[in-house]
């Protein structure tokens, strides 16, 4: 009986064999062709122990079932290849008889084979489940995580500067308008709206490298000028930053921080080895923060920040409301010039000038009027600035020139040689052409060329570039005659004076009165010459250059007598007579002598 297994070892070797191919052909599973041989031989040793007992053991079937299915052979086709196989050929291989009682324990075995296998490949679908569920659980944990951190950084992107790393305008209004939001009173705050002057020049020379260093190095300083969580320092684009003041109590509060920044500034940069001064100009806008109120506060500093700008640079300059309507005013008049050309709004008044003499009447000035259809007639102060800022002083002049040459040239036949005196802008003497535009006037009109004046300011003379030499030369060959008008309160370049053909001077209004103190007397030394001394030298030295003297801003008898002392040929100004329509002028030349 000993030597019962060893007869038919070879049987179980075959039958290894088989249900190893049997299961390579049913299910796929990654291991070596060795290894699975020796995975089989084990179960088959033990399905032989198994049905060779006397009596079945009812778990060993369910262990070999499970066992089956933990080596990887857990597919309904390898269980069904396995009961066929062992049902055909085990008891064959263990050279057992096919008796009953070994039928019933091969049964048995069977049986229990098969419930090993389903209970050990349903704990397996279970577990693959689980794993299937904890790792779309991670997948999803990092997915997320990246979600955030995602977010994160393009929440960052979206809010800060990414060259300075400040907060950029989004997150300045954004914090700007929770002050809105934080409660039902109104908070206060201050904006401090800030640009490097000039600042182009410095990438022009040095380079953007350079530039965009020394633009991390101004964060960095204006980062330190407030220390106050509430606060907020940004960039909100190229080279111009905001300070958030917030919590304040009145305007200084922000005008602190401008102190502050323009300080923090002031010391000169170390760049790449060479040393950067710059300033900044900053507007300041501080107030009550209400609904739309935020945009507005901003937008305030920067208006403010453009006073600065115009007011020299290097300092700070607070919003003030009615500056600012006042601006508004002159833009809305400034944007109506074209469409008030076209429809012919512009006129003319004229001002009497009298020779200082014989108290006569000997030509006018004419001083342009807007007929506005909602402000009424409006001085040239109001406008004539904006048409020199925009461009439009050139048609302006134009159309302005054509009706005074017209209504002298009239005037001609009731005061023969009366004068008209026109101003002229520099903008205008700039124009390639002005004096051919001249001329065609004056031959449209008639009117003699020399009895046309143009009266051209002290800047005119201080900046006479070649162009402006041109135009007044060709204006002098037409025979027109040059006035420089309001003489003694800019800056007149003798040298330029006596180079230039002239015919005459018009003295600013403020040498016609008398001036105030300003100075006290300094002890010990006597003021030997008057006021009427420095106006005499002042029309001598006229004279000495061969031109005509005209005081303006006379308004009483005893400045017309002063004037004439002193040896002004001409006279103009409220004591002959105020700016005045045509037909009063026309009714002056038509009329008795005015004494």
């Amino acid at each position: 009986m000993t030597d019962g297994p060893a007869r038919h070892r070879h049987g179980v070797e075959e039958f290894a064999a088989a249900w190893t191919a049997a299961l390579h052909r049913a299910h796929y599973v990654p291991i070596g062709a060795s290894e699975r041989r020796h995975i089989v031989a084990g179960l088959t040793d033990r399905l032989v122990a198994a049905v060779r007992a006397d009596r079945l053991d009812p778990d060993s079937g369910h262990r070999i079932g499970a066992d089956l299915v933990a080596a990887g052979f857990a597919s309904p086709e390898a269980l069904g290849r396995t009961i066929a196989i062992v049902n055909s050929r085990l008891l064959w291989a263990a050279g057992l008889p096919a008796d009953p009682a070994v039928s019933a324990r091969l049964t048995g075995l069977l049986a229990g084979l098969a419930a090993g296998f389903a209970s050990a490949a349903h704990d397996r679908s279970l577990r693959a489940q689980d794993t299937v569920r904890l790792a779309a659980l991670a997948a999803r944990t990092r997915a997320e995580e990246a979600l955030r951190v995602t977010e994160a950084r393009f929440r960052r992107f979206a809010s800060h500067d990414r060259l300075t790393g400040l907060p950029n305008l989004t997150l300045f209004t954004e914090r700007l308008g929770r002050l809105v939001a934080a409660g039902p009173q109104p908070g206060r705050a201050g904006v401090c709206c800030l640009d490097i002057d000039d600042f182009g020049s410095v990438n022009d020379v040095l380079g953007h490298q350079v530039g965009d260093r020394l633009l991390r190095e101004i964060a960095s300083r204006l980062g330190a000028v407030t220390d106050r969580p509430a606060d907020l320092v940004a960039r909100l684009d190229s080279d111009r930053f905001a300070i958030l003041v917030a919590d304040t109590t009145c305007a200084e509060d922000a005008i602190k921080i401008a102190d502050r920044a323009l300080a923090a500034l002031a010391e000169p940069f170390q760049v790449a080895g060479t040393e950067v001064p710059l300033t900044a100009s900053v507007g300041v806008a501080e107030g009550p923060v209400r609904d739309g109120g935020a945009a507005g506060l901003l937008r305030a500093s920067e208006i403010a920040l453009h006073w600065a700008k115009a007011d020299g640079k290097a300092t700070w300059r607070q919003f003030d409301g009615d500056r600012s309507a006042a601006d508004a005013a002159r833009y809305r008049l400034s944007a109506a010039l074209p469409g008030a050309l076209r429809r012919g709004e512009f006129t003319l008044a004229y001002q009497p000038v009298v020779d200082l003499g014989s108290g006569r009447m000997t030509g006018v000035e004419a001083l342009a009027r807007w007929r506005h259809p909602r402000h009424g007639l409006l001085g040239a102060a109001r406008f004539v600035e904006s048409a020199e800022r925009t461009g439009q002083i050139v048609a302006l002049g134009q159309h302005l020139l054509e009706q005074a040459c017209h209504q002298v040239s009239r005037w001609q036949r009731q005061r023969p040689g009366l004068f008209v005196n026109v101003n002229v802008a520099v903008r205008e003497l700039q124009q390639v052409g002005m004096a051919a535009a001249v001329a065609q006037v004056l031959d449209r009109t008639g009117l003699p060329p020399h009895l046309l004046q143009i009266e051209i300011t002290e800047q005119a003379v201080i900046r006479l570039t070649p162009a402006v030499t041109d135009t007044l030369s060709a204006l002098l060959e037409l025979g027109v005659r040059i006035l420089i008008d309001d003489f003694g309160v800019g800056y007149s370049n003798l040298a330029n004076l006596r180079a230039l053909p002239l015919h005459g001077l018009k003295l600013d209004a403020s040498l016609t009165h008398p001036p105030p103190p300003a100075f006290r007397p300094v002890p010990g030394r006597r003021r030997t010459t008057t006021d009427d001394d420095f106006l005499a030298t002042v029309v001598s030295l006229g004279h000495q250059l061969g031109l005509a003297v005209t005081a303006e801003g006379i308004e009483t008898a005893a400045q017309a007598d002063r004037m004439r002392t002193v040896g002004c040929d001409n006279g103009q100004g409220w004591h002959f007579g105020r700016p005045m329509p045509a037909e009063e002028i026309t009714r002056l030349l038509t009329g008795p002598p005015q004494h």
